[in-house]
């Protein structure tokens, strides 16, 4: 019997892998993603290893991220969703195609019973194969108590949308979630590593000029570039400038290129579509952040409001030019209605 297990590298998902083997008489496949948090994920692999697994894969999907659920989102209006919960829309189908690849019968993740996390990885798996069957390590399962055995509590691990129950920060392409249940206490400054505080940032303010192709930004400044790269170039720049910490309702977050790049298609989207369209699209853009929360972003559904959008979009063409300074974000110029 073989499982493939969503694993982190953190202490619960390492302690999860001889567990498994043990209870379950299974090998282990231990799958993390990199979804371009910024720092070599090799020690995962090694770490997997070292707790029992009999492969560890490191799939690289910073590109099908940004191109599958980051760029979509954009497009289609999202915003009030977090970097987080964006990222794990990508793991459901990265494990079952592990799962198909290893001939494994079983996903196991660490979560909560009935909780958002688990809920956003089991929609997905039981949507593209449900014959596999799945098994939640939850809090209070033998993992929790000999994490120590296995892992370093103290170890700083490349954490990742899939190891829920622990006050850790999550971070990817699109920006960092940070564990906070107070809207009105944000962390201090030293917990933003993307931002600099007001105080520290330059007072010449920076000017940046977006282009925008149908909705897809495609260069800065004149520089055509793949979305990647632009969505990196874009949160240095902003994130220089105390852009993009704000609070979004499972914790306090800062993605400097998301809030500028929102504001920016938004400002667009005024310009380019006719109210009535304007207003679908804003009951669309809901849909699509209620299919992230809920773990639907691979349903039939998100096709049908995904043949809306393409065709919404595609007048959705110009340049924007935006201004930031010391954490505000003001519209310099946009295209004429």
């Amino acid at each position: 019997m073989r499982i493939v297990l969503a694993y982190s590298g953190g202490p619960r998902t390492t302690a999860a892998i001889p567990w498994l083997r043990e209870r379950h008489r299974a090998d282990v496949i231990a799958v993390a993603l990199d979804l371009g948090q910024g720092r070599a994920l090799e020690s995962l692999r090694d770490r997997a290893l070292a707790a029992g697994a009999v492969r560890a894969h490191v799939v690289d999907a910073r590109d099908a991220f940004a191109r599958d659920v980051v760029l979509p989102a954009l497009r289609a209006g999202v915003s009030g969703v977090s970097p987080r919960v964006l990222g794990q829309a990508m793991l459901g189908p990265t494990l079952v195609d592990v799962a198909r690849i290893e001939r494994a019968v079983a996903v196991a993740y660490v979560a909560a019973p009935g909780s958002a996390d688990a809920a956003r990885l089991e929609t997905p798996l039981r949507a593209l194969n449900p014959a596999l069957s799945l098994l939640a390590v939850a809090a209070g399962t033998p993992p929790d108590r000999g994490a120590a055995d296995v892992a370093d509590p103290g170890a700083r691990h490349p954490d990742t949308p899939y190891e829920s129950g622990s006050p850790t920060v999550d971070l990817n392409l699109w920006g960092r979630t940070l564990p906070s249940s107070a809207p009105d206490q944000p962390p201090g400054d030293a917990a933003f590593t993307l931002t600099r505080p007001t105080a520290a940032c330059p007072d010449e303010p920076a000017v940046v000029d977006l282009q925008f192709d149908s909705g897809t930004p495609v260069s800065i400044n004149g520089v055509a570039m793949s979305f990647t790269d632009l969505v990196q170039s874009l949160g240095t720049i902003a994130g220089t400038h105390g852009l993009g910490r704000v609070w979004l309702g499972d914790g306090w977050v800062e993605a400097p290129a998301a809030t500028v790049l929102q504001a920016a298609h938004q400002t667009l989207r005024a310009c380019r579509l006719d109210p009535g369209t304007q207003a679908f699209a804003a009951t669309v853009a809901l849909r699509y952040a209620e299919l992230l929360a809920a773990g639907g972003w691979c349903l039939p559904l998100r096709g049908a409001l995904d043949a809306f959008v393409m065709q919404a979009e595609r007048p959705v063409t110009g340049t924007v030019r935006v201004r930031l300074r010391k954490a505000e974000l003001a519209i310099v110029d946009a295209p004429s209605r």
